[in-house]
């Protein structure tokens, strides 16, 4: 084929959002189409029409393009790759390329299947002598297409960004495919955002340009979602479109198409039927049966599997007998023994599926995840780290904004929460500022009132004035709807019981059982729940909190402080009380404002830092900085000191024996052995508890506790209420310091907590079982605890080694006199985390301790 002598620009800066979850790692021109990338085939049909040096367009995971074409050498081209520093649309991406292109250029899209003659589109606009040709195509439904429209000589007059079909004149549609000049292309101003379709074309037809339409035959197809994808491989599988197939071809007399790749191996009582494409180096096991699928490179195939109308990706690996019906399967997906994949069903990069699974049809499971052994999947699996039949962690159900957490999620899980109470019930509900939360709150009440709740709406309340609230009420439950404080995209739906504390286990796993199983309580018309807007619970928790406190000791002692309340929740509470405490008081970032208080949480120690030098300016008594959540507090002391996590419990824990005399005070298991030789000099009994806020939460119930100090800024009150409370601990420290006339930075200077080191090792779920059996056996002579995994404790150090109940993996606190002893023993319990974890039962690992 004669070679227009030009250059060629690929576009391959696309998200694929219309893709997921096939494109949730990679970009959408690596998808492999029939076993390659399928900018891989749009670079083989350029080649083919002589376009042999191209510009390659990047922007998003761009290393993961350019690292698997390279140069181009192998494919026969030269490749140039340009990476805009931003997103400047199509045609403004393509005027930062310009140097690298010729007077007359071709474009073409990365990812679309097509086998058009783009040689004759090149002569085409050569012999016309126009600024643009279009090359259109015909579609029988061009509505999600921009159509145009052309004269009788070819010229375009008219464009319909994708038309409704009262707008539709035509069904030839612009293609992508355009080929350019160069110097119509210069006037534009480099480094602004400008389109082909909506802004370039349409502005050139109004200036009176000359762009022609050239109506190409031959096959295209955008593959803009999951159907048009297996559409296309339908097509490639019937010879509807001319794509190169690696392999050898073979056929039978019963007319199955085979293309085999390097080093195929298939077992002689395999059957093959229909068109089938193998990748390289695939193993396909006695008795399996594949018809008109493709299998990926290094996939295999066991015993008496049964795959039809499939996509397999590369390096997948099918268990023995299980079966496989119209679904894709993305790279290296484990499929257990027995398996059922129904239509449709879509199991993304590196998840795990067990034996005797059943995979309903068109369930998506996203990137990662993992299917425990005979699960029933009915719904996609978008949130969390695997499909284990649990929906919470501790009493907190999290995912990503709008995209896990959706409306319809929530909506169903209110329904599913409501069908464990009596009809009638009332839940508390509250959220913060986001309108993600305001959202999921809105849908996840309907959910309750579809069950026969009444809904009572506290609308933007923060989490300690539910937890009061419920205490103090009636209801049966509460629901808190959050921003979560680790990832901003992500939302938690925080589950309360009628207490206030943390819904228990027994609950949360009936709520599981109504969510999974579908099992909702569906209120007859007439008794569907209200919704009532509760307008006392501020007013009585503020009353109550100013009510417990000693202000004659605050008048006295006349404390001056900085607050910190990061634009979070506690911005509603602390300085509406402070007013009442008799402080002077400076407040920093005291508006509710949840994009400033993300600024904030993203980089907590610049806000720290700043506290420490207005306490110094200001020569005051001490900074609070209280976080958005209004749960945890961080206190910086008279000299500008921010005390860590541990210094703060030990300073807490110290003032409260001081001011109570408690005889019981609890704390998680790894806080610092500080605390016990503060508890014998005072006098009191350590009670070490799990390091989770449910556990604090139990051990406030015990009559003989008076205080709980946790380990990350949160502590509890037990007489005011039973859950974690800044606004309410800095209160109280506010009232003890005035109680004992003391400095925190002397109570910080009697107590020293040892220096703390964290470790995290993954860890297989189904390996957990058999590390901590193996942990159990190892420590067994030795002095340990086991509230929560197993503690490890000698003379002036210990070591922690737990599973984690969120991700699959292990990990490893200690606590020593230096950071050499703390390295050393993480180091050790890796190292014997790891062995226990690949080591096959029945074999030993020798104790170096």
């Amino acid at each position: 084929m004669s070679s227009p002598q030009a250059k060629a620009v690929v576009m391959a800066g696309g998200f694929g959002t219309r893709l997921r979850p096939l494109t949730a790692t990679i970009p959408k021109p690596m998808v492999p189409v029939a076993d390659r990338p399928m900018m891989e085939h749009v670079i083989r049909l350029l080649k083919k029409h002589g376009f042999d040096e191209i510009v390659v367009l990047l922007y998003f995971q761009p290393d993961r393009i350019s690292e698997y074409f390279g140069s181009g050498e192998r494919l026969g081209v030269k490749l140039h790759y340009v990476r805009p520093e931003g997103d400047y649309g199509t045609a403004g991406s393509v005027r930062l390329a310009l140097d690298l292109l010729d007077e007359q250029f071709l474009i073409i899209s990365g990812d679309v299947l097509t086998d058009i003659d783009l040689t004759a589109a090149f002569r085409f606009h050569t012999e016309h002598q126009g600024d643009a040709t279009l090359v259109l195509t015909r579609q029988e439904n061009p509505l999600p297409f921009g159509v145009v429209i052309t004269d009788e000589h070819q010229r375009i007059n008219r464009f319909l960004e994708k038309p409704s079909w009262g707008e539709v004149f035509s069904d030839t549609i612009n293609s992508g495919v355009y080929v350019l000049d160069k110097s119509s292309m210069a006037e534009l101003p480099a480094g602004r955002f400008v389109d082909f379709g909506r802004d370039l074309f349409p502005r050139w037809l109004s200036e009176g340009r000359v762009m022609h339409g050239y109506v190409a035959e031959g096959y295209w197809r955008d593959i803009g979602n999951v159907e048009e994808y297996a559409s296309a491989h339908r097509d490639i599988l019937n010879g509807r479109v001319k794509v190169e197939i690696a392999g050898e071809r073979m056929t039978g007399a019963d007319g199955t198409e085979i293309y085999c790749g390097a080093n195929v191996s298939i077992a002689e009582e395999a059957v093959l039927s229909g068109k089938v494409i193998l990748g390289r180096g695939v193993r396909i096991g006695p008795g399996a049966r594949i018809a008109d699928s493709v299998i990926g490179s290094h996939s295999e195939i066991d015993d008496g599997a049964a795959i039809r109308d499939s996509l397999i990706w590369s390096h997948v690996h099918i268990g023995a007998n299980s079966d496989i019906s119209e679904a894709i399967l993305c790279d290296r997906v484990q499929v257990g023994q027995r398996v059922t994949i129904l239509p449709q069903a879509i199991l993304s990069e590196d998840v795990r599926v067990g034996r005797s699974v059943v995979i309903k049809a068109n369930c998506k499971i996203w990137p990662k995840k993992e299917i425990e052994a005979g699960a029933i999947v009915s719904t996609s699996v978008v949130w969390g780290d695997k499909w284990n039949r649990e929906l919470f962690t501790d009493a907190k159900v999290s995912g990503l904004s709008n995209l896990e957490i959706t409306p319809e999620f929530a909506a169903r899980l209110g329904a599913a929460f409501g069908s464990i109470f009596p009809a009638g019930s009332a839940v508390l509900v509250s959220r913060d500022a986001t309108n993600s939360a305001h959202v999921a709150a809105r849908s996840l009440m309907a959910g309750l009132s579809s069950s026969g709740i009444e809904v009572m709406d506290l609308r933007r309340l923060p989490i300690p004035v539910v937890r009061y609230s419920l205490k103090t009420g009636h209801e049966v439950a509460g629901v808190y709807i959050r921003r979560s404080p680790v990832n901003i995209m992500h939302l938690d739906i925080i589950f309360f019981d009628a207490n206030g504390k943390d819904l228990p286990s027994g609950n949360a796993r009936s709520v599981e059982r109504a969510f999974f199983q579908e099992n909702f309580r569906r209120a007859q018309p007439s008794e569907i729940g209200g919704m009532e807007y509760p307008q006392r619970p501020w007013d009585i928790y503020r009353q109550e909190f100013v009510k417990s406190l000693d202000r004659d000791a605050l008048r006295n002692a006349k404390l001056r402080l900085v607050v910190d309340t990061a634009h979070g929740a506690a911005a509603d509470i602390f300085p509406a009380v402070l007013g009442q405490l008799y402080c002077e008081t400076v407040l920093l970032n005291s508006s509710v404002d949840p994009e400033r208080a993300a600024a904030v949480q993203a980089d907590i120690p610049a806000a720290l830092e700043n506290l420490s030098r207005i306490v110094i300016a200001l020569n005051y008594d001490l900074g609070i900085f209280l976080d958005p959540g209004a749960e945890k507090m961080t206190v910086v002391d008279e000299n500008g000191h921010i005390l860590s996590s541990p210094e703060l419990l030990l300073v807490m824990t110290d003032l409260v024996a001081l001011t109570r005399r408690p005889a019981r005070v609890a704390a998680p298991v790894v806080a610092t052995m500080a605390l016990d030789r503060l508890a014998q000099e005072s006098g009191f009994e350590l009670v070490r508890v799990r390091n989770d806020h449910l556990a604090m939460m139990d051990a406030a119930e015990d009559p003989g506790i008076q205080f709980v100090g946790g380990t990350r800024g949160g502590f509890i009150f037990p007489e005011f209420q039973r859950g974690a409370d800044a606004a309410y601990a800095a209160a109280r420290l506010l009232e003890m310091l005035a109680l004992t006339d003391l400095k925190i930075s002397e109570r910080v200077r009697r107590y020293s907590p040892g220096h703390f080191g964290a470790l995290d090792i993954p860890c297989p779920w189904n390996r957990k079982g058999r590390v901590m059996r193996r942990l159990i056996n190892h420590t067994a002579q030795m002095r340990r605890d086991t509230v929560d995994g197993v503690r490890v404790i000698f003379e002036d150090q210990w070591v922690m080694v737990a599973p984690s109940r969120q991700q699959a993996s292990f990990y490893i606190q200690a606590e020593a006199a230096t950071s050499q002893q703390v390295a050393k023993l993480i180091e050790e319990y890796r190292r014997l985390v790891i062995q226990w974890r690949d080591m096959p039962d029945g074999v030993s690992v020798a104790s170096t301790s």
